[in-house]
């Protein structure tokens, strides 16, 4: 990973057009070629980003970053304050509480509690950036990436939105839809989905580890 504090200033043009005045900023580099860039501010959330795959081109006044939607990020060079790379080596992925865990395990045996006719293809499918937890196939045959959240934030559907963008570029599943489930949806999160085309759904954890827990009860006394 690339780690580069500069003073800067950003033109994107795309899908809208937007500018960032001239400021000192992080761009962070990853190993894939998705290029991010943060402030000291705004949380996690980076201020403007361009996914891979795409291209860097680095000149001593800008760089620029294009991709094969036509988007175009342009970072104009004030002052390069540090720059380092480091390698972070394998990442074994994230490891999930108890609680998300069980509840992806409970969605994947009964992905129809989520919509009717959806059936299970796999649970944590590999992508470049990371695997999606449930991949399902709709009554119609459509594909459907099921991300699973105990408390669903807007960094959640930006997870989704990342792994539908990777899926689509498969040809066997495109295109792909998503859903994104959790036991307690944010506002803001559920009108970002929606925004994306992404379905926000709200998952009874308890009635589910209830119906579990009867079934097993019911399977002992056979």
């Amino acid at each position: 990973m690339r780690l580069v504090i500069v003073r800067c200033s950003v033109d994107y043009k795309g899908r809208l057009e937007a500018h960032l005045p001239e400021a000192t900023r992080l761009i962070m580099v990853k190993a894939d070629g998705t290029l991010a860039i943060h402030s000291d501010g705004n949380a996690s959330k980076p201020l403007n980003w361009m996914v891979a795959p795409n291209v860097l081109e680095t000149h001593d006044d800008r760089w620029t970053v294009t991709n094969g939607k036509g988007e175009l990020l342009t970072i104009w060079i004030e002052e390069v304050l540090e720059d380092v790379t480091h390698d972070l080596g394998e990442d074994p992925g994230l490891i999930k509480d108890g609680v998300e865990a069980h509840l992806q395990e409970l969605l994947a045996a009964q992905p129809d509690v989520l919509e009717e006719g959806l059936e299970l293809i796999r649970r944590e499918y590999p992508t470049d950036i990371g695997p999606v937890d449930l991949l399902c196939t709709a009554e119609g045959g459509q594909t459907v990436a099921v991300e699973i959240k105990r408390r669903g934030e807007i960094d959640g559907v930006e997870q989704l939105a990342r792994y539908l963008e990777r899926l689509d570029n498969d040809p066997r599943l495109a295109p792909v839809r998503g859903i994104f489930a959790a036991q307690v949806i944010a506002p803001q999160a559920r009108v970002l989905a929606e925004s994306r085309g992404i379905h926000a759904i709200e998952v009874d954890y308890d009635g589910l580890r209830e119906a579990e827990d009867t079934e097993l009860r019911l399977f002992d006394l056979r």
